[in-house]
């Protein structure tokens, strides 16, 4: 295996992978020769990540596993369902997209996540984790409800399997007795010679069809006395378990095999071929390093989760860059460390976005404080609850995306206990390059209708600390959701200072009555630039949940247009609060509600989609300009 050093500057020429189109053409070759071609495409990985960035340290870690599953099933009649996504830049190479990986999460160009409508071969969309193995199963069931011969796998990391869903999924499968075959990629486990000899050897032994010849004749033997079976069962589950960590997968009905390295493509041809003729729930544990074969990625697998576009070739940290101004999430990780040298109660939380989230001094500082739950969104709130319930002040901070997947515990958790819990919210509003599966673009709308929450929205950086203070000294669950990237570029102080609890701030005053725009979180500027030029009166909103009802009696029939801005959808959004008020009100103003439409926004360049879904200053004025005509 080559090891790299740096990240080409230009396109690799390879003897393989160029004639590859897709995965009929991979298995056109001799098994020797898959190595090779794993070289060839790490290479290749590393050139196009470089040029787009990306995610990259997973699909890094996947390249000999892709390769041996293309190989040894006939995909796409064969499924692969993949977890999570990051893992599949490789997949995507391999199965006639290779000349497009320049487009990678560029506008219009190739999504970061499996697509079923990009390609026959992407079985499953994802972009959250702990999917695969529900959506495999289904998958399954339905081929054999249809009588469709076919093989399906499904691909989940050591990360994904810390969600119930995964279990879930797992109990499910062993009780359905389906043909299907669940692959662990394991990449927080070093493998050493000595046991990955041991593993690989054991491994092909239980996989080999001898072998299970052997066990089911047993079977059917055992069968014709009375508690021997399940005795044999027992005793070979506990066999087992003494040399290899499967006991947990055995009792829940799969046949368990492994560890095997991860990065020996052509024994992992070997096993996956053996395990085709097997039948029922299979589990293949496997060993990989995230980052293989790139020497930076693999001595800091965190930092090089993703990187940014380079332009040099010989880079190593440098790769990934920082930005000039300091970002939402690091104002909130100063926050956070502040605050917890003032309250000893103080206790974060996080589901495996430490890094992400800015809590990586937190983390350092106040270790006994500090609670990564894993991908576990749903435990991290109640847990949260619990922690509230004993009198701790429990900070989650949470993407917004991610904030779905526990929405039952923070009705029922949180918010119907009235517990002081205070959300941070990450990524809310556009995030970008991520695409469709990561925009927070839900967020205002699910949380505005559960009782008993404070929601904020800053407009930049001071106020979001003022707000994070704000919230913490509430009584009850409060938010305050703010945007990726870096904010307007205005200085803030480490202060204690905090807000009046549903109060807007009037940023621009108009000496008509023609118009006024209700701003809510990021987009203050873009309503200043439009305000500016059609002379409105311009409103920082602040806070969505209690909205500033003086304000909205102040303007009901004041102004001929009232107009709502915020990056959430449209519907049941901040707009939506101020027309359910209006409506009270029985206001004679029209309204003009500006937001996200009703649809999956793809990914592409922060400023590209606020333009395209006319969120910019000029896109806010001329919409305004627009309804002014329809009056």
């Amino acid at each position: 295996m080559k090891i790299f050093e740096s990240i080409p500057s230009q396109q690799p020429v390879s003897q393989y992978l160029d004639s590859i189109n897709s995965p009929e053409d991979l298995r056109k070759l001799n098994k020797n020769e898959v190595p090779i071609i794993a070289d060839e495409l790490r290479e290749f990985l590393l050139y196009t990540v470089g040029k787009t960035g990306g995610h990259f340290g997973a699909g890094l870690g996947v390249i000999e596993l892709t390769l041996a599953l293309h190989y040894s099933f006939e995909t796409p009649h064969d499924r692969l369902v993949w977890d999570v996504g990051h893992q599949t830049y490789p997949h995507k190479i391999l199965t006639g997209r290779k000349d497009d990986m320049e487009s990678m999460r560029q506008t219009n160009g190739l999504a970061p996540f499996p697509v079923r409508t990009e390609s026959p071969y992407d079985t499953f969309g994802v972009g959250h984790s702990s999917t695969s193995i529900s959506a495999a199963l289904g998958m399954i069931a339905g081929a054999d409800s249809k009588d469709i011969n076919r093989n399906v796998t499904a691909i989940i990391g050591d990360g994904a399997m810390t969600a119930g869903m995964a279990y879930e999924a797992l109990a499910h499968a062993g009780s359905l007795d389906k043909n299907l075959l669940v692959i662990l990629n394991d990449n927080q486990m070093s493998i050493s010679e000595n046991v990955g000899g041991l593993r690989n050897y054991l491994s092909r032994v239980w996989a080999s069809r001898t072998y299970n010849k052997i066990r089911e004749s047993g079977k059917s033997v055992l069968t014709y006395l009375p508690g021997a079976k399940e005795f044999a069962r027992k005793a070979e589950i506990h066999a087992k378990g003494m040399i290899a960590p499967g006991s947990l997968f055995e009792e829940l009905g799969f046949e368990y095999f492994g560890p095997v390295d991860g990065h020996d493509s052509e024994n992992l041809i070997n096993i996956l071929e053996d395990l085709k003729h097997i039948h029922g729930p299979r589990f293949l544990h496997v060993i990989t390093t995230k980052g293989k074969g790139y020497a930076p990625a693999e001595g800091d697998p965190v930092g090089f989760h993703a990187i940014d576009k380079i332009k040099k070739s010989d880079l190593s940290s440098s790769a990934i860059s920082k930005p000039k101004s300091p970002s939402y999430s690091k104002i909130f990780g100063d926050w956070l460390i502040h605050k917890a040298n003032q309250d000893k109660d103080l206790v974060a939380i996080t589901p495996a976005m430490g890094e992400g989230s800015g809590m990586n001094e937190f983390s350092k500082a106040f270790p006994e404080r500090y609670y990564d739950v894993a991908i576990a969104e749903q435990h991290s709130v109640s847990f949260a609850a619990g922690l509230a319930c004993e009198g701790l002040k429990p900070v989650v901070a949470i993407y917004s995306t991610f904030l779905q997947r526990a929405y039952d515990q923070l009705i029922h958790d949180v918010a119907l206990q009235n517990l002081d819990v205070l959300f941070a919210i990450d990524r809310a509003g556009l995030v970008g390059l991520d695409g469709a599966t990561h925009q927070g673009a839900f967020d205002l709308s699910y949380l505005r209708c559960i009782p008993n929450i404070t929601i904020m929205a800053p407009s930049d950086e001071e106020l979001a600390w003022k707000m994070l203070n704000t919230g913490y000294e509430l009584s009850g669950p409060a938010a305050v959701r703010y945007p990726r990237g870096v904010g307007r570029g205005i200085e803030y102080q480490e202060s204690d200072e905090i807000i009046e609890i549903g109060k807007s701030k009037t940023i621009l005053e108009s000496e008509t009555t023609e118009v006024v725009i209700l701003s809510f979180g990021s987009l203050l500027d873009s309503a200043i630039d439009a305000g500016k030029e059609i002379k409105a009166r311009v409103v920082d909103m602040r806070f969505v949940k209690p909205i500033d009802n003086n304000l909205i009696n102040e303007i009901a029939n004041k102004f001929k247009l009232i107009v709502t801005l915020e990056d959430n959808v449209i519907a049941g959004g901040a707009g939506s609060a101020v027309n359910e008020k209006l409506l009270e009100l029985n206001s004679s103003s029209k309204v003009l509600n500006l937001g996200l439409p009703d649809g999956f926004i793809e990914h592409g360049d922060q400023e590209q989609q606020k333009i395209m879904n006319n969120l910019d200053g000029t896109g806010v004025r001329k919409a305004i300009e627009q309804k002014l005509k329809s009056i």
